[in-house]
Formats: C-alpha cells, structure tokens, sequence
C-alpha cells in the first residue's frame, strides 16, 4: 500500500515538473524584464553565502532593486525564511510565478547546479558563485561517483552541461580557478575577485562589532575565549535513508580541561545531524550554531577546529589560530572523495592530529602560547595562495556588473 502511495506521488510530481517545462519553454521566449534578478543559495535552503552577499550589496548600492530582486526557496522553507528575512522578497521554487519570473529574469545569481533539464532565457545571464575552494575533488575528477542510477561518466557529462550554461563563474583565488577550469569543463568568464560571502571578515573585522556579534549569539556571561568546531559533513554517516548519525569526536569535560576559564565551544554541525548532539550538563558552556550565518562565527572565534571543511580557506582571511583534528583521515582521503593536495603538517596553516590525546595536547599549546607560533610560516602561505584576491569589495562587484549591464547582444 505505502508502495502504490508512493509511485502515485511520484508520478504526480513528474506531471508537474513536465507542465512546468512546458510552461518554461513558452515564456523564456519572451524579452527579459529589465532589472528583474533571481538569486538562489544551496538549492533553495536559505538565503545566505554568496548569493545571499551579493543580494545585499546590489540593494544597498540601488535600493530600487528590493522590487525587482527575488531570493528562490524551497517552499518548505518559505514560511521560517520570511519570518526571518522580512525585508526580502521571495518566490517558492517551482511555484507557477518562479517559472515565470525565472523566465525572464535579466540575470540569475546561483551557488549551485540547477537541473539540466531546466532552461534560461537566451538573454539571461547566469552568475555562478559555486560555494567554496575545494579540498574535495569535485565534477570530473571524482573517479566513482556513487549516485544509485547515475553512472560515473553520466554525472560527469551532466556536471559539463550544466556548467557550459554559466556566463560567469566566480574564483576565490588562482588554485579553484584552475580546478573549476578543468573539474567542470568550464569555458565561460570568470570572475576573479574572491568570495563575496567573505567580504565581512575584513569590513567588520572590528571590536565593536565583534562584540556585538558576541553579546547577540553567546550566552550573557560568556567572558572568555570562543572556540568553533566545525567538521565536514561525512558522505557515509547514514543510518537509514535520510537519516544520519554524529559523533563527536572528542570528550566535552577534556575538553574544557585544557582550554583557558570560561572558554566557549561552539559547535557547528551539518543541519541534518543538529538535533542530535549531546550537550547535557555543558549547556551553559557549549553552543550548538548550524543554521547561524558561519562568517558570524569566525568573527567571534578565536579558534577554528576541523577537518576537511572548506571553512579552512575561509577563516583563513582572519589570519586566526586553526586546528585540525582529522581522526578519520586514511578512510577519508583514500576511499570517500580524495584531495587535490597533500593533506599534512606542512601544507595546513595548523597542527594536524589524528588521536584525541594529540589533539588535547594542542589545546594545551594554544592556551599556554595563545596561538600556534611554530606554524607561522605555513599560515602566511596558505593565506597568500588561499586569500591573496580577497579584499572586502567581492560583492560590489558583482553588484557593479549586474547595474552596469551593457545591451551589446
């Protein structure tokens, strides 16, 4: 019975999403509105990252765009993300009116692949800001790709198609532009300005609005360091479909032996496992953030601690401590995704540990040294080949080229 129920809504939701291209191929014909933007981050799921960056920045320099610019969500989401984001119009995701505000929209600002089988406006321009510098391989050169039904040449052919549908494809720096040339078979423009996500680690990288952020996130007395946890989501943690589990790799009263009084842990999950860490009797002292806009967190923190995480390159920008606890490493590097380079003490701008002992023996050395002095050197290089395009003005940017359009075509 549950079976049958389930082709049925299957089989509905194909009707639909065919009415829908229909629909679609008919009006992309039409002439684009003139200022009209449709904006989408992580496929609908919040306004944020570097959609959510350039949003902002297109408004404050014309405030005239808080009309025509729409943010595209899930329409799950749509209820929490309106309540949250007043100010800012938006459209439920294959909903009737975005078909026909995609359709002919004068440009769209994505962070991530919409479906191939979806079409633009020819005179639409498409700006991809895709959403981190990879550690992770990605596109073609991920050698199996474990999708059921999908074949390994298939995703690789499809992540090429959709690419090639890019007019420009933003670059934080020299080392994802050459990967994103080649993992994604990239021919369009590229925009080489760094993130714009990224932009505030060095506008409100201030005191006043450190604090700020510390008294509106944090608990009222929390006085001492601030120390983020952020690990990388691990592709084989399901217990069942949908379902997955977390396990922190670390003890919370070790922890706390060997930071400085009074520090605060922030643990950054990803939103599927949030409701399932354990905090119990660290309430007051331990602050579970996975749907707080993160480059909040960097700001306040005064360590990073994680593993694989794009957040790495990120915080970077901030010139801050980090620390890499990696206590899965072989299992990930050699049979999950694989790294474009060599993960280790000499690359990383942090020490590398792989035990828990290790890893308490390098708290004790950041709260006896207040940092890590030895890795000086390192931390200077992965901020000239990580960061070096960074300056705060990313989003202006682009918010530049989007006012600027030239009708030249």
């Amino acid at each position: 019975m549950a079976n049958g129920l389930h082709s049925v809504i299957q089989g509905l939701k194909l009707v639909a999403r065919y009415g829908l291209i229909v629909l679609n191929d008919g009006l992309i014909c039409l002439p684009i509105k003139k200022r009209l933007v449709l904006f989408e981050s992580f496929n609908g799921k919040d306004v944020n990252d570097n959609p959510a960056a350039i949003y902002r920045a297109l408004v404050a320099a014309d405030p005239a765009y808080r009309q025509t610019a729409y943010f595209s969500v899930k329409p799950g989401e749509y209820a929490a993300l309106h309540a949250k984001y007043p100010e800012i119009r938006l459209i439920k995701r294959f909903t009737p009116k975005w078909v026909m505000l995609m359709a002919r929209a004068e440009y769209w600002v994505l962070n991530s692949r919409l479906p191939n089988w979806w079409h633009a406006n020819r005179r639409t321009t498409t700006i991809q800001t895709w959403h981190g510098t990879p550690l992770k391989k990605l596109g073609t050169d991920i050698d199996h790709v474990a999708i059921p039904g999908r074949t390994t040449a298939q995703y690789h052919a499809d992540f090429v198609t959709a690419a090639n549908r890019w007019d420009y494809l933003i670059a934080p720096n020299q080392y994802s532009q050459d990967i994103f040339k080649r993992a994604f078979g990239y021919r369009g423009k590229f925009l080489s300005i760094g993130y714009p996500r990224n932009d505030r680690l060095y506008t409100d990288n201030q005191p006043a609005v450190i604090q700020a952020l510390r008294d509106r996130l944090l608990p009222a007395n929390t006085v001492g360091p601030v120390v983020t946890y952020a690990p990388t989501w691990r592709d084989d943690t399901a217990v069942r479909p949908g379902v997955y589990q977390f396990d922190l790799p670390f003890d919370l009263g070790e922890f706390f032996a060997h930071v400085p009084a009074k520090t605060h842990l922030i643990i950054r999950p990803h939103y599927l496992v949030k409701d399932q860490i354990d905090i119990h009797g660290y309430e007051d002292r331990v602050s579970v953030l996975a749907e707080t806009d993160i480059s909040e967190l960097y700001l306040i923190s005064d360590l990073l601690i994680t593993d694989y995480s794009s957040v790495m390159f990120d915080y970077a920008n901030l010139e801050r401590p980090q620390l890499f606890f990696a206590y899965d490493l072989a299992h990930y590097r050699d049979q999950l995704r694989g790294f474009y380079f060599n993960y280790d003490a000499q690359t990383l701008p942090g020490p590398l540990v792989t035990t828990a002992t290790a890893f308490y023996g390098q708290l004790d050395a950041w709260t006896r040294d207040h940092g890590f002095p030895d890795y000086a050197q390192q931390q200077a290089a992965f901020y000239q080949r990580f960061c070096a395009w960074e300056d705060g003005r990313a989003s202006e940017r682009v918010a530049t080229l989007i006012r600027t359009r030239k009708d030249d075509d």
